[in-house]
């Protein structure tokens, strides 16, 4: 083998290997393969031979199967202790090599909530290149779901997101807004609207999935005032849920933000204060401590100001109503 061909097949290994301790982390804190692979956007089959192959490479069992979750062996604890260490390091070295061009920030990654993607992304590509000279930027739409595995897998440097994510260190975090659920009809519904219980007598309730943050909130609050729908219709992005809300099957409970798209896209939408107990979000930029400079804050701002401006045009006062500034004390 030549010397070229080594050094080949060497960064190869070290990338297999970076990879395997990175998808092995991801199990040990989850406790599950399947949870691992879903937060770091693989299937469970690549997570498993990702293991395998770390097993295989230090010929050790990891983790003990016959438990479930399953839990780490003598060895798996050995090597827990020095993969987070690891790709901590790495992290941060191609955090740094990323910022070594001609500007502070040369090449940026940035997660958006899908519902507003669309309405914040020319802006904050403008405010990326023209405000800080970046040179590359990559959007990612998604759920805080999403945003959690990227930053996780530090494959995102900024995120746009639902959750504040303080169960994990390292990250700044710059408030924008707090907003209420409402309550959103099919435009041509005539019935009672003042009563959750009445509405759902009439039409099916339409919500996000119980595999995302909304879906689980929408599920836990009304459960907590007691409502149980007879019917539930459930999908996994906002503009699927307006979609059959509009064409009258059935009704929904949504916060402004997840509306936005809705109304662009000129869906006819009945919008009303919830008849119920409140239901508040809040929306949050998350990024990397200290590796972006006032970029993050900066986000946030704008963040803020273009959407109070989409709610107060596409869904008037009721919207506006609904939707609270907060800023960074």
């Amino acid at each position: 083998m030549t010397r070229k061909m080594k050094r080949k097949s060497a960064a190869r290994v070290n990338s297999n290997l970076l990879k395997g301790m990175e998808v092995f982390e991801a199990v040990a804190e989850t406790g599950q393969m399947t949870a691992a692979a879903r937060m770091l956007g693989m299937t469970q089959s690549a997570a498993s031979q990702h293991i395998s192959a770390l097993e295989k490479s230090y010929g050790v069992k990891l983790f003990d199967r016959s438990v479930r979750p399953a839990l780490l062996t003598q060895a798996g604890t050995l090597l827990h202790q020095h993969a987070a260490r690891i790709l901590n390091v790495v992290g941060d070295l191609e955090t740094e090599m990323r910022h070594q061009g001609p500007t502070p920030i040369s090449v940026l990654r940035l997660g958006i909530l899908a519902s507003i993607a669309t309405t914040l992304s020319p802006g904050l590509v403008a405010l990326a290149k023209k405000g800080f000279g970046v040179n590359d930027v990559t959007l990612h739409a998604g759920l805080s779901v999403d945003h959690e595995a990227l930053l996780r897998a530090k494959r995102a440097d900024l995120v746009i997101s639902s959750s504040p994510f303080y169960d994990m260190e390292g990250l700044e975090r710059h408030p924008v807004l707090q907003e209420e659920y409402l309550l959103v009809l099919p435009a041509k519904y005539r019935g009672p609207t003042d009563n959750l219980d009445a509405i759902q007598k009439r039409l099916p309730l339409i919500r996000f999935a119980d595999s995302t943050s909304v879906g689980r909130q929408v599920a836990q609050h009304l459960r907590r005032i007691r409502l149980k729908p007879e019917q539930v219709i459930q999908a996994d992005r906002s503009s699927m849920v307006t979609a059959c809300v509009c064409n009258g099957m059935g009704f929904t409970l949504l916060s402004p933000t997840l509306l936005i798209d809705g109304f662009v896209e000129q869906m006819p939408l009945k919008v009303l204060p919830l008849p119920a107990a409140r239901l508040t979000r809040t929306i949050t930029v998350v990024a990397r401590e200290r590796e972006l400079g006032d970029f993050p804050r900066r986000v946030a701002m704008l963040t803020r100001k273009k959407l109070i401006e989409h709610i107060g045009l596409h869904m008037g006062d009721v919207g506006s109503a609904a939707v609270t500034p907060v800023e960074t004390a």
